[in-house]
């Protein structure tokens, strides 16, 4: 009977110890994990894991490619998940570089989000804290995106071993997702029927801090082509004769620009022209201008309609035709998972963010320096779960995660990478993507990423709060595609300019 007491109290003085802030961090005794957990945890730890998708991603980064155009990195990614033993589909949707890599059978199916384009005009080289081209002009990761996907297939190869190892039932695929800095795949994805069956998507997306998210988030886009025909002319011995294509695309950019002060917060609009006559002294019989077009869900089609009206109006008033609208990519906001997003919580705080060295740090504040922005270095401590913002919505940015957001429950694990105060599409986070900060940053993102797809197989509790709160959700907003029927890949749009750069590319390195 005594005995017993004992270990009654034993077991109660242990309950509350776990609980007792830990005094080196003032935080709480991390609770104790499954086994299944625990093994993908070591897999991701061992310096071989570390090393080996650190330098997938530094070769990502190297590369540069733009959207659609990326080859080198989708293979490189699709063969690494290959030799691991997925079994991998490549050229999808009607893109060379989109793929699906899939282990595993049956339930639940747990798809693993990844990104891997890279931005115009960012090349930057990197750890520099100055603005320091590798080759001026040509392309850089000012997104993070070289580390994406390769965060989802380290987290995709550390689930196998666990699986088999342990036994763990079910199936997980990597979408392998080209060309996000032009929303352009995703929709196509659906359309094609590839997240047919996925029962919960992680997504993930580099960060200078390590967080999730749950709500309405981003703008929903439309980014569409406008190309004008008119007749060319001498442009000073009888100008009367031609019909300036180029008239009506600064028309509709000049009615666009009125059109603001009558739309919502909401709305964001930009523009470039891509094509807009060959010399001065000839009318031009062709021009065209790219339009990005974003709002929320609910006013978005209004508005892209006004804009359509705009480029009316530019086409009559040049005596011109508005020969077509090609629409590369149109795409919903996201709607995160509230469920999702706080499984994947308690999986953050349980990584932690990564130990920065000395020199990551002085490199970080040396970046901030030259940024004019506050010299903290990087951070120590994970992001709280925030409510979604209240008030006014006032735009912002766009991801064609949005539209998956609405096909399967979803949220965005941010995991670190660059440094704070570094800004998004600009040198100062092309600096950072590369080396130890990216691969520490990225193997915590891999590790939040496959803790929290080993809650979503082996629980079904979980899962089932994520479908629960999904089927829910989709009552009220049921997926309605904004992309038209007829729409197609834009599989040529950034082949001109990285042919020009890809080589320049390769011969710069290795400049490290």
């Amino acid at each position: 009977m005594k005995h017993s007491k004992l270990v009654t109290l034993a077991i109660a003085f242990l309950l509350v110890l776990s609980l007792v802030p830990n005094p080196a961090t003032g935080a709480p005794a991390k609770p104790k994990i499954s086994i299944e957990k625990q093994a993908v945890l070591d897999w991701l730890a061992r310096p071989e894991a570390v090393e080996k998708f650190g330098r997938i991603s530094d070769k990502i980064w190297e590369y540069a490619e733009l959207g659609l155009q990326e080859f080198n990195s989708s293979k490189l990614l699709a063969d690494t998940l290959e030799a691991a033993g997925f079994k991998v589909e490549r050229g999808l949707a009607g893109m060379p570089t989109c793929f699906v890599a899939t282990y595993g059978s049956g339930k639940p199916v747990i798809g693993l989000l990844g990104e891997f384009d890279a931005l115009p005009m960012l090349s930057q080289k990197a750890r520099v804290p100055k603005k320091d081209p590798v080759v001026e002009g040509a392309p850089g990761h000012g997104c993070g995106h070289n580390t994406m996907c390769t965060a989802a297939a380290a987290a995709a190869i550390a689930l196998k071993d666990a699986m088999d190892a342990h036994g763990i039932k079910g199936t997980i695929k990597v979408f392998g997702s080209p060309a996000e800095e032009i929303v352009a795949s995703r929709p196509y994805m659906i359309r094609a029927g590839l997240f047919e069956g996925v029962d919960a998507v992680i997504d993930n997306h580099s960060s200078s801090g390590f967080s999730t998210e749950y709500g309405v988030g981003g703008n929903a886009l439309f980014s569409t082509i406008f190309t004008f025909k008119g007749k060319t002319a001498h442009a000073a011995g009888a100008p009367w004769v031609g019909r300036s294509a180029l008239d009506a695309v600064e028309i509709m950019d000049v009615s666009t620009n009125f059109l603001r002060e009558h739309l919502p917060l909401s709305h964001r609009i930009h523009y470039v022209i891509l094509e807009g006559g060959e010399a001065p002294n000839v009318v031009p019989d062709k021009a065209s201008v790219w339009y990005y077009v974003r709002n929320t869900d609910e006013q978005l089609e209004d508005m892209y309609q006004r804009v359509i009206n705009c480029a009316k109006a530019g086409a009559l008033a040049a005596g011109v035709e508005l020969s077509s609208m090609q629409v590369v990519s149109a795409i919903h906001q996201r709607h995160a998972n509230k469920a999702a997003a706080e499984l994947f919580q308690k999986n953050i705080e349980l990584v932690g963010m990564p130990a920065w060295s000395d020199e990551e740090q002085a490199f970080a504040k040396a970046l901030q320096k030259e940024l004019g922005v506050e010299e903290k270095g990087m951070p120590s401590k994970v992001d709280s779960l925030a409510a979604p913002r209240g008030g006014p919505f006032t735009g912002g940015g766009s991801s064609d995660v949005g539209d998956v957001t609405l096909i399967a429950p979803t949220a965005t694990i941010g995991f670190p990478g660059s440094v704070p105060g570094a800004i998004s599409h600009h040198w100062s986070n092309v600096a950072c993507f590369y080396g130890s900060i990216a691969w520490k940053g990225l193997n915590a993102g891999a590790k939040a990423i496959a803790a929290s797809a080993i809650d979503l197989l082996t629980k079904p509790e979980e899962l089932a709060k994520l479908r629960k709160e999904f089927d829910e959700y989709s009552k009220t907003h049921p997926y309605k595609p904004f992309l038209p029927a007829d729409a197609t890949p834009p599989n040529n749009l950034n082949k001109e300019l990285m042919d020009k750069y890809r080589g320049l590319l390769e011969k710069a390195f290795p400049y490290l």
